[in-house]
Parts: structure tokens; C-alpha cells; sequence
């Protein structure tokens, strides 16, 4: 394949995927990887965005940037949109110029989340934010400008090890910081996903750019559960005593508009093939585990 550029490799996910890539198949086809930061490419600048790529010459490359603070795209729209949506824009007109394939991850937002059955590859975006809406169009320019070359990833209810940039850690680590403070925690029960572990996702994608996959992919890990659910998992799982109580969306008053069933069905895994991702309670699990191990 040759070199893969990396973007966001700081991030929750970009740090998994590196982490991973030294055990990867692609890897040990001395295929080679480029982590980019912020501070080394800014995706919504085409002139740099073109300049840093063609000093690469990657095969591939893997979007993990985003503008994902979900209620302040409610403020700032303008914002998710450049990252979001014209972001993606020229890094598929870079890597349509080099001839490189563009995986590019995307969210569960997408959809309205109405249908309360899980959504296929194949269903069409309907998003209910502006979050939602900055992403959908993301998706549009991808597959636009690179028809036969995009890999659009969808996911949901990221957490890893590394904490989601800019906004501070993740959930499972929102609730037990809350809990440790003696806090009364509120948590909607009307918002259902799969909460999905970033080694497993990250893996997965690896897997996918590995087995020359194209098209739209869901990756989750398994099974199902509310917000509220995964909060009490949390809770049972690491011993941490909480004040917890259920709340409905409209109780609890976010800014933003959610999808009520978001979960994503993992269809064309199947096709290349890849194994479905575990359980999200091993996922969590695992995570905890390691969390303990590592430290602070």
C-alpha cells in the first residue's frame, strides 16, 4: 500500500490507531504510518491541507478530526460545518489529486434516531442538530468527490484511554469523577446506543483499510443500552457507590437534539470479512482493567 497519514493522531482514536498500528497487518507489510496534529495540518485550510498531503504522498489517509462538541454546534453552527463539512471537502479534493484512499469517521448523529430499529449502511442521514447536519454533508462530500475511493466509517458513544479532545476525558470518566465528588448524577434513559470501546474501533478500521475495503462500514461494538444503562454498567462494574437517577432528554434540557435509538447495525463487516466487535460491557470491561493498570 505504501504510507497512511494519520489525522488526529492525539486524539481518542488517532492514539489507539497508532498504538496499533506496530501489530497491524499493514504494519507488517511495511506499509508506514504519519501522525498529524492539529498544530501540523488544520483540514479546514485547502492550500495547506493540499501542501502537507503532496509532502507525504500517502496511499491512504485517516480523518479522525472533528468539531464534536454536540450543543455548542447549536451555537456556533458555522464552526461544525468548516471542520465537519468542508474539512473532509479538501482532504477528498488532496486526495482525489494523489490518487489516495480517504477513510473518514463519522457518527450515529446522523440519523433522527426514529425508526427504533438499527440502521443499516444503506439507510439514509436524517440528523435532528446541527452537529448531525455538519456531519451528514461531511458525508456527501466524501463520497462525491471520491466515489470509488472513500471509506466512511460510522460510529457511536466514543471512550478510550486517551479521553476525547476538547472536551475533557469521556463519559465513563465524567461519571466516576462525578460519583468520586459525591455528586447526585442525572443521566437520560430515553437515548439508546452502542457505546463503542476506540482499541476495538480502531482495530477495526486497520482491518478494514488492510482488507481493501470501501464504501460505508458500521463499526460498534455489540449490543445495546441507554445512557443511563451504561452509567449503572459503570457503576456495578468499577464499585464506585453513586447517586444516579434517570431522566428524560426533555427533562434534562441539552441544547442539542439526540437521536432516541441510534443503535447501528453492523452489516458489511461480514463482507470482508471481519468479526463482529464484542460485547460494549467487555469493551467496558477491558477498559477499566487497563485504566487500573496504567494509573492515573
Amino acid at each position: 500500500m505504501g504510507r497512511v497519514a494519520l489525522i488526529g493522531s492525539n486524539g481518542q482514536l488517532g492514539t489507539d490507531i497508532m498504538r496499533l498500528w506496530g501489530a497491524s497487518s499493514l504494519s507488517a507489510e511495511n506499509n508506514g504510518i504519519v501522525g498529524l496534529v492539529h498544530a501540523d495540518i488544520e483540514v479546514q485550510d485547502p492550500d495547506q491541507v493540499r501542501s502537507v498531503l503532496n509532502g507525504i504522498q500517502p496511499t491512504a489517509v485517516i480523518n479522525t478530526a472533528a468539531f464534536h462538541r454536540v450543543d455548542d454546534g447549536e451555537l456556533t453552527p458555522t464552526e461544525a460545518l468548516s471542520v465537519n463539512s468542508l474539512g473532509v471537502k479538501n482532504l477528498a479534493e488532496t486526495c482525489r489529486e494523489l490518487g489516495a484512499a480517504l477513510l473518514h469517521v463519522s457518527t450515529d448523529y446522523v440519523f433522527d434516531g426514529a425508526s427504533g430499529s438499527p440502521y443499516d449502511e444503506s439507510d439514509s442521514p436524517s440528523p435532528v442538530s446541527a452537529y448531525g447536519v455538519s456531519k451528514a454533508a461531511g458525508e456527501q462530500f466524501l463520497r462525491y468527490l471520491l466515489p470509488n475511493d472513500h471509506i466512511l466509517v460510522r460510529s457511536s458513544g466514543l471512550y478510550g484511554t486517551a479521553g476525547a479532545s476538547g472536551k475533557g476525558g469521556n463519559f465513563v470518566e465524567t461519571m466516576l469523577k462525578l460519583a468520586a465528588a459525591g455528586k447526585s448524577i442525572r443521566v437520560v434513559n430515553d437515548q439508546v446506543l452502542s457505546p463503542t470501546y476506540t482499541p476495538d474501533l480502531a482495530e477495526t478500521i486497520l482491518d478494514i483499510i488492510a482488507k481493501n475495503g470501501r464504501g460505508t462500514f458500521h463499526v460498534t461494538n455489540s449490543g445495546q443500552c441507554s445512557w443511563f444503562e451504561f452509567a449503572a454498567e459503570i457503576f456495578a462494574q468499577s464499585g464506585a457507590q453513586a447517586s444516579l437517577s434517570p431522566v428524560t432528554s426533555a427533562e434534562y434540557g441539552a441544547l442539542a437534539r439526540r437521536p432516541a435509538y441510534s443503535v447501528l447495525r453492523n452489516s458489511r463487516l461480514s463482507e470482508l470479512p471481519i468479526p463482529q466487535l464484542r460485547p460494549w460491557q467487555q469493551a467496558l470491561t477491558h477498559y477499566l482493567t487497563t485504566k487500573e493498570r496504567s494509573g492515573p
